[in-house]
């Protein structure tokens, strides 16, 4: 098995495999079989990383961090490019870097790598998709940029990183949404559910409408889903008191689980349509031929 092989396969596990490898450590004595060796560098020597998807960083969280440091010193060292001499750039490890910044340390711990450009983001995206706590926007730009800087298919991105299709999909649909919208989830005003929801609500002036109503009046998930529907959330006339042919019957808990199931398996927005007699109908909506031809061949296996 060639080099190159081998370090795609261990970028499948995420960074941690990369780094029990030795053709990417040069850090390691040649021919002494010892892998993982940590080297002091100089705090000065190093870059952030460019490729790193987490732009906010919060101070109260960095500031913990920095005290724990402080204490405890770096348990966890950094882990580094070479660029030239005494120069480095970071692969992983932003936080602990900007945190021991804050501490006031002038040496930090690191593994010291060799990668090109390509398999430095590849890392860096990786590391940051499996082991930080993203939000869903930052998640999606960083499979995003996986698809489109590495040229991978989503099912290979699947692969890569361990996650489902229908996850990955789910993430990528987001960054359809308007700025605004996706600004609302970055600061936790609205969940990834809620934009999910907010997708199907229509054209951009529909969605952005919809999403400062369910900040006004706090609208859970389902109720966006009731709005889509038809349902007036406000209505005082009694459900019972309309017309049979506008009467619209809630879904159960269970049906409601089992809809966002579908979706979730099948990456798309499905619904579930019941009369009050009995009767209903599962809806699945797509977006194309290709998208069609996808959920056909998902409901075939």
């Amino acid at each position: 098995m060639s080099s190159n092989t081998k370090k795609r396969s261990a970028l499948g596990k995420g960074l941690s495999a990369l780094l029990e490898n030795a053709d990417t450590d040069i850090t390691s004595a040649s021919g002494d079989g010892i892998v993982g060796s940590i080297s002091t560098l100089p705090i000065t020597s190093i870059e952030a990383n460019p490729f790193n998807p987490r732009t906010n960083f919060e101070k109260d969280a960095l500031t913990e961090l920095s005290n724990s440091i402080k204490t405890h010193g770096i348990i966890q060292p950094l882990t580094v490019r070479k660029l030239g001499r005494d120069k480095y750039q970071l692969i992983s490890g932003e936080r602990r870097f900007r945190a021991s910044q804050l501490a006031g340390l002038t040496e930090v711990p690191a593994y010291v790598r060799i990668a090109n450009d390509q398999t430095m983001l590849e890392m860096a995206l990786v590391e940051n998709i499996q082991r930080e706590d993203l939000n869903p926007i930052e998640v999606a730009l960083s499979y995003s940029r996986l698809i489109e800087e590495c040229d991978l298919t989503q099912d290979q991105l699947s692969q890569k990183i361990a996650k489902s299709r229908s996850s990955i999909t789910n993430h990528l649909r987001l960054l359809k949404l308007p700025i605004d919208i996706q600004a609302g989830v970055r600061s936790k005003q609205i969940t990834m559910g809620h934009a999910r929801a907010l997708v199907s609500a229509g054209d951009e002036a529909t969605q952005v409408d919809l999403y400062n109503r369910v900040i006004a009046e706090k609208l859970s998930v389902r109720d966006i889903e009731a709005i889509l529907r038809g349902d007036q959330l406000s209505s005082s006339v009694p459900k019972e008191a309309r017309g049979s042919s506008t009467v619209k019957v809630n879904i159960s808990e269970n049906e409601y689980v089992f809809k966002e199931h579908l979706s979730d398996q099948l990456a798309t927005k499905v619904e579930i349509k019941k009369t009050p007699k009995g009767p209903g109908k599962i809806i699945v909506n797509f977006d194309s031929d290709n998208d069609l031809n996808r959920i056909m061949e998902l409901l075939n296996k």
